[in-house]
């Protein structure tokens, strides 16, 4: 018999933090996704290019099932989820306390004990990170020159956090996201309707504030 050493509080806010962690965020990255997906079909078409391409799957066959690997080679496809994921971060903002006196770059001097709040939905927009055109659905910037994927510091692409607390389960975020994107982009055309209204609701989770009102059709 294993026993578990953790007090009842430790189990329980785990438990909450993967939940929440686990469920919340992935619906709403990959809601912002689509809604991009579905108002950007040029980006719908590269990323049906590249899996034909190197996914070696036939046309006319539907609902495969990718593997890991296979998953690891679409470098546009994970270009696309991140550039949603900086404009649109599940995780609008983060609270942080400094545990020592510090001074920003901008010179401002910060004491210990001072609650800080850090937008990731701020920071994903503005100009001096992300350049003139960082208002714009622009997965290119993620690729280098030799078709690779650019590395970006985790405190500049702060979907994820930074430092010794960012999240662990990106990776596990990635292979679910990609799986949920390539099901449904190779079976199905996401459509908007037409007068939709999209805008963000105010809340820890970044959620459409109307929900995503789409048509779907069987790809042809």
């Amino acid at each position: 018999m294993v026993v578990c050493s953790k007090s009842n509080k430790f189990i329980r806010d785990t438990a909450i933090n993967l939940m929440v962690a686990g469920s919340d965020t992935m619906s709403a990255a990959l809601t912002w996704f689509f809604w991009k997906i579905a108002t950007h079909p040029s980006v719908e078409m590269k990323i049906m290019k590249e899996m034909t391409e190197k996914l070696m799957v036939k046309v006319d066959k539907k609902w495969e099932c990718f593997g890991v690997q296979e998953l690891d080679t679409l470098v546009y496809l994970h270009a696309a989820l991140c550039e949603a994921l900086c404009l649109y971060p599940s995780v609008a903002f983060n609270p942080r306390t400094t545990v020592r006196e510090d001074i920003l770059p901008s010179g401002h001097r910060i004491r210990p004990n001072t609650p800080i709040m850090v937008s990731l939905y701020a920071m994903g927009k503005m100009e001096e990170i992300w350049g003139e055109d960082c208002m714009q659905y622009k997965p290119e910037r993620w690729i280098s020159e030799k078709g690779g994927l650019i590395f970006v510091p985790s405190y500049k692409f702060t979907a994820f956090s930074g430092g010794p607390r960012s999240c662990l389960g990106k990776a596990v975020a990635f292979i679910q996201l990609k799986t949920i994107a390539t099901s449904i982009i190779w079976n199905y055309h996401v459509e908007m309707v037409a007068g939709h209204s999209v805008s963000p609701c105010v809340s820890p989770i970044l959620q459409m504030k109307h929900g995503l009102k789409v048509r779907i059709t069987k790809s042809t």
